[in-house]
């Protein structure tokens, strides 16, 4: 059959793919982990797309899902029926990749795209086949071969659906309907700094699997007993209970178990003779998980991370984080990053920086990012965009929140460079808000002990220069963030080195943000806003404040890199950049950079 043309979306796929039923929950996401060590096929590359403002290829004209076929064959379509929608005729755009910086017709564009791959596949007897999607931003309907496959909403997570029964042996048909909107009652909300990049922004995989397989799997070091690994293995599939044998080689270590009825298996190991992971030796073990013949790997760094008092302690020893913050922005080229090479430069930045710490602002990073911090040695604050002000009160927000963070945490629960989950930032306190933070944070917990728990937070002033942190969530934190731009939006340069800090929660403090915008080469007096000069003077004065924070265990300056923005509007100087960064989207690094390059390098030294 030739799917050439689409006209208009069937009542009943609409309500298929909409309804309740086709939303992934938090409690039964059944994601495949560890895509990168499965048989895959990839769908990357050209897509044909059709741009929808009005969404007709949904709606009819009374704004209802259509009546009639999705596809229809070329030769017995009724010519009576809408014949717009022409995809071997539409223009292209790379997957993965955003459209707003592909097209500049489409630079500020939010609504619908259609998207298209033709593909062939061969299946294969005994195997069931899934299409897994890293990031659509932000709903996604997908249709396989004419029939409706799931939807999935959230811009920065991944999902997947299983089409064993739907894929071809042959020739295929892949198509998603992409909506970008920005909604009150989403997650993220309308309100944010940075760009809303719509499209496919992440990889398209086709996997592979035996009937039964491993699924996910968590292999951490006992945060309470560091000489013994802990963890479990969930099998997919009819047959759950066999036996399951997970080896780490090089350390001679091998424990086989048995699956229960649900396809769960849990397990102890010896882990005394482990060298651990951290920043000065970021060594990673090279995993087997055998189930039923077949071998999944992966590659595991072992550490702890507790509290004690004011410190953060890796290993059970004491770490300032010495960090900065970093947005999914491609760096040098712009758009959205997700490729290794991006991670490998931006991470490459932060490194010539002294830092020994990332916070990925403001939303889950693509998975490439976090294998390549666990690579070299670089401890990570991973967050979901839980951002200013929500729709605290609305059960389907929190819902959505919730489901976003577990699709986070079971995608990366085993890459040792994540040290903190992030529930929120920059949240105003009311009693809807606590109650949906706390179960948030309730959620991280329950799905990984391992790790520490975090939110950035607001501030007030005592006084004229005495900044107390007294937000109630702080209390069912590990970790308290705070984000502070004394000498930008609160005084003026000289201003940091007059403010003293009083935290009335006993935990650890981050200054999770600071700073303030320059343009690069931009050069005059520190008083001269916008000059490198500026943004230097707020950083030293800031360097000295630091110096009398008692509680401080670590600090990530805002931000790397230039970043999008919509909201940064000022011509010459911002023209849709937010421009707080340390170095420029073309790589050029600000004074600010040197700066915090000599502080971290002087922690670094009083560390030794």
């Amino acid at each position: 059959m030739n799917l050439r043309y689409l006209v208009l979306v069937v009542v009943s796929l609409a309500v298929a793919v909409s309804g309740e039923a086709a939303q992934q929950t938090a409690e039964d996401l059944r994601l495949i982990t560890n895509v990168d060590h499965r048989e895959t096929v990839s769908l990357n590359g050209d897509w044909h797309t059709i741009v929808d403002p009005y969404e007709v290829g949904y709606y009819d004209y009374r704004w209802r899902p259509s009546q009639w076929g999705f596809f229809r064959d070329e030769q017995t379509r009724d010519e009576s029926q809408l014949i717009e929608y022409n995809f071997d005729d539409s223009p292209v755009l790379r997957v993965p990749g955003d459209w707003n910086t592909q097209r500049d017709d489409l630079y500020y564009y939010e609504g619908t795209v259609w998207y298209r791959k033709a593909f062939s596949f061969e299946r294969r007897e005994e195997e069931r086949v899934f299409l897994h999607f890293g990031a659509v931003n932000y709903e996604a309907r997908v249709y396989l071969n004419g029939k409706p496959i799931g939807r999935h909403t959230g811009g920065f997570t991944p999902f997947q659906f299983e089409v064993t029964d739907v894929i071809n042996s042959g020739e295929n048909s892949l198509v998603l309907k992409v909506d970008n909107r920005r909604e009150q009652d989403e997650i993220p909300t309308v309100n944010t700094d940075w760009w809303n990049y719509g499209g496919i922004t992440r990889r398209v995989l086709i996997v592979r699997t035996p009937k039964t397989f491993v699924r996910d799997y968590l292999i951490q070091l006992d945060p309470e007993q560091r000489g013994t690994i802990r963890g479990w293995v969930q099998l997919d599939g009819a047959d759950p209970t066999i036996p399951v044998t997970i080896r780490i080689p090089e350390a001679g270590l091998s424990r086989t178990v048995t699956s229960d009825v649900a396809g769960r298996a849990s397990l102890s190991m010896d882990a005394a003779g482990l060298e651990l992971w951290s920043p000065t030796n970021p060594k990673l073990y090279d995993i087997e998980i055998e189930a039923g013949g077949r071998v999944l790997r992966d590659r595991i760094g072992f550490r702890t991370v507790r509290t004690r008092g004011h410190e953060i302690l890796l290993n059970g020893e004491p770490i300032f984080l010495r960090g900065v913050c970093i947005h999914e922005e491609a760096p040098l080229r712009t758009g959205r990053a997700f490729s290794v090479e991006d991670a490998r430069t931006l991470l490459g930045w932060a490194k010539e920086m002294n830092c020994n710490f990332i916070r990925l602002a403001h939303y889950p990073h693509h998975e490439q990012m976090l294998r390549e911090a666990d690579r070299q040695g670089i401890l990570v604050w991973s967050e979901v965009p839980v951002y200013w002000t929500i729709s605290w009160e609305n059960e389907a927000t929190y819902q959505n929140a919730k489901r976003q963070l577990a699709e986070m945490i079971t995608r990366d629960r085993n890459r040792a460079s994540i040290v903190l989950w992030s529930v929120a930032n920059e949240t105003p306190n009311s009693d809807a808000r606590m109650k949906f933070l706390t179960g948030l944070i309730d959620t991280c917990r329950t799905m990984d002990p391992t790790r520490l728990v975090t939110a950035a937070l607001e501030k007030s002033y005592r006084g004229a220069d005495t900044v107390v942190i007294s937000d109630p969530l702080g209390e069912y934190l590990d970790v308290i963030g705070c984000n502070s731009y004394i000498g930008w939006y609160d005084g003026l340069p000289d201003k940091p080195a007059r403010v003293r800090w009083r935290s009335e929660i006993e935990k650890p403090l981050v200054i999770s943000e600071f700073g303030g915008g320059a343009l690069a080469g931009m050069h005059g007096r520190p008083t001269a806003r916008w000059t490198e000069e500026f943004q230097a003077e707020i950083y030293r004065n800031s360097v000295a404040m630091f110096d009398t924070i008692d509680v401080l265990a670590g600090t990530a300056p805002w931000i790397l890199m230039d970043f999008r923005s919509p909201r940064r509007v000022l011509p010459g100087i911002q023209d849709g950049w937010n421009r707080k960064g340390l170095i420029s989207e073309q790589g050029e690094r600000k004074q600010a950079f040197e700066v915090m390059s000599k502080y971290y390098q002087r922690i670094e030294a009083e560390d030794e």
